[in-house]
């Protein structure tokens, strides 16, 4: 079988799939002949706390309304014995060595299929008690422990197969043991593809059904660039993509040259290249592809897992202590939490789960200022280790970073009240909405550095929703609202003397950055992956060329029409 979805991280990953349906509370896999015994028990006991709850459940019941009403319970607590039902999901663990919560729901579907072929309506309503039993299995089994925990004793390399991603989820995978991931969501500026391409993982987003059609444990080929997902291909295809893997590698091999060298253009300008970075040990790998610095670590990556209250101050401060050490003396960009009341873990609403909008980034951080505080006091504490930057996220005008700079200030006596004085440390926001950017010439005035998020600018200026795979078309970062923005805050950055950086996917993209350049744009912060490349086009630029770019495409009135600039661009290039 094949799908299409978009290729969203490129390379390719071969491994066997783990399925993840509703976040984490469903996961269907294949294991290992060895753990068929432990399975079953796992299975066993559920069923035992299952009897016990219900039948407290009808106790409660039978005392509140009589025992009359405590009929439906007697039921449930006789499925919990039918051989349909457990006994069967058992026969498929030791036949077909799938994890309990995948056999309890293929035994579920077998028992619906026979309620659904019956003309008694009363059996077929049924099938919500069935249905029922199985959910309170499921839960009991996933209190046994993190359902993370269940497929590592999985051999060999894993496909991801999910809904959908979080990036808190992939935080705490082990990177190592995954080929690839495959998400029904997402698009190539979703987060979870921007951290799969930083952890150079390949990744297939917008497949709509893959979750429900990729048999757990099935052989899964993931093709980031094109976007194909084959399900059990032959071994000749098998070899063939192996083949393509190798070639790509050994490409970015050839490429690894250029990241040990200065990005300096054929004309002398200095063009600085920074990594974004999620976790403090991705920085060595930063060091290794040539950054000069972290441009941005996205520090709510510590939230995966845990909580803010879970998070203490100390904890905190050793990790950015680590990532200002790994750096050895490179500039390092700490931007505090940029979540959601949701991705917090204040609210569990849907819709404010799903809503890029609310209360979120600086303006979260000002309303839970317990939690602000903690995290400044860290980030001060590790800057005496090395240089370092804060950077504010979601700003939306001069008022917020007013309050809070004055938190800054406040935290910092705290720390010289406690005999830990602190460096100076600039503090910079991030221009990802169209206030920020129309408002930088009084921005300017209150930050020491700016950093342009292009991902979520350009979402909010063109009023697309980049996680939304139906819309994800209509994302176009060659929009001309997006190049007139862009020189917009790139003028007045220069005008207040004020630095200016971009480290939105635009950055990565080796197509744009001479675009980027033209623009007036020295600074740009990208995966570590994405470095050497960078670095290549860059000593291959001439200011003066990129300037005679920007101008043209600055005239276009359509984002077709900027790339056709662009690819004009390219053709005069490659035939000079």
């Amino acid at each position: 079988m094949r799908l299409m979805g978009q290729g969203v991280s490129p390379g390719i990953g071969i491994g066997r799939a783990i399925v993840i349906t509703r976040g984490t509370r469903n996961l269907r896999f294949r294991i290992p002949e060895r753990r068929v015994v432990d399975e079953i028990a796992r299975l066993d006991t559920a069923r035992v706390q299952s009897r016990t709850q219900i039948d407290q459940i009808r106790k409660r019941i039978a005392d509140a309304a009589g025992a009359e009403h405590a009929y439906l319970f007697d039921a449930q607590r006789l499925m919990l014995d039918d051989p349909m039902i457990v006994d069967r999901a058992a026969v498929i663990i030791r036949e077909e060595r799938l994890n309990a919560e995948s056999a309890l729901q293929r035994a579920l579907d077998e028992v619906s299929a026979l309620f659904d072929q019956g003309d008694d309506p009363y059996l077929r309503e049924r099938k919500g008690d069935v249905a029922d039993i199985v959910g309170r299995l499921c839960m009991n089994l996933r209190a046994d422990g993190d359902p993370l925990d269940l497929f590592r004793d999985v051999e060999g390399q894993l496909v991801l197969v999910a809904e959908e991603l979080s990036p808190s989820l992939i935080a705490q995978l082990d990177f190592q043991r995954i080929a690839a991931f495959v998400t029904d969501a997402g698009s190539w500026t979703y987060h979870t593809a921007i951290l799969a391409r930083s952890i150079h993982i390949p990744a297939v987003a917008g497949l709509r059904h893959a979750s429900f059609v990729v048999p757990p444990g099935a052989m899964v080929a993931v093709d980031g660039s094109t976007g194909a997902v084959l399900i059990d291909p032959p071994a000749d295809v098998l070899a063939d993509l192996e083949a393509r893997s190798k070639k790509r590698r050994a490409y970015e091999r050839e490429l690894d040259e250029y990241g040990m060298l200065p990005s300096v253009t054929l004309d002398g300008t200095t063009i600085r290249i920074d990594a974004n970075v999620e976790l403090p040990e991705e920085a060595l790998r930063a060091r290794n592809r040539g950054a000069e610095g972290i441009g941005l670590y996205r520090s709510e990556f510590l939230l995966a897992g845990t909580s803010p209250s879970g998070l203490d101050e100390e904890a905190q401060y050793l990790v950015y202590r680590r990532l200002i050490e790994n750096m050895a003396g490179g500039r390092v960009t700490v931007r505090t939490f940029d979540v959601t009341e949701a991705q917090m873990g204040l609210t569990r609403d849907a819709e404010t789960t799903r809503s890029p909008l609310g209360l979120r980034g600086l303006r979260l951080s000002l309303s839970l200022e317990e939690v602000f505080r903690t995290q400044l006091r860290a980030l001060l504490r590790a800057a005496s280790h090395g240089p370092l930057r804060i950077m504010f996220p979601f700003v939306t005008g001069v008022d917020e970073v007013r309050a809070a700079r004055a938190i800054v200030a406040q935290v910092t006596e705290e720390l010289r009240s406690r005999g830990e004085p602190t460096p100076p440390v600039p503090i910079g926001i991030m221009i990802e909405v169209p206030s920020a950017a129309l408002t930088i010439d009084l921005m300017a005035g209150e930050a020491d550095f700016v950093s342009i998020g292009t991902n979520d600018l350009i979402q909010y200026i063109l009023a697309v929703d980049r996680t939304d795979d139906r819309v994800s078309r209509m994302y176009a970062p060659l929009h001309p609202a997006i190049l007139r923005v862009l020189r917009h805050v790139a003028r007045w950055a220069k005008r207040r003397g004020l630095p200016v950086s971009v480290c939105g996917e635009m950055a990565a993209d080796p197509v744009l950055l001479p675009l980027l350049a033209g623009l007036g744009l020295r600074e740009f912060s990208m995966t570590p992956a994405s470095i050497p490349l960078a670095k290549q086009v860059v000593r291959g630029l001439r200011i003066s060329d990129t300037s005679r770019l920007a101008a043209r495409a600055l005239t276009a009135a359509t984002a077709a029409e900027v790339e056709r600039v662009l690819a004009d661009s390219l053709s005069t290039l490659k035939s000079t």
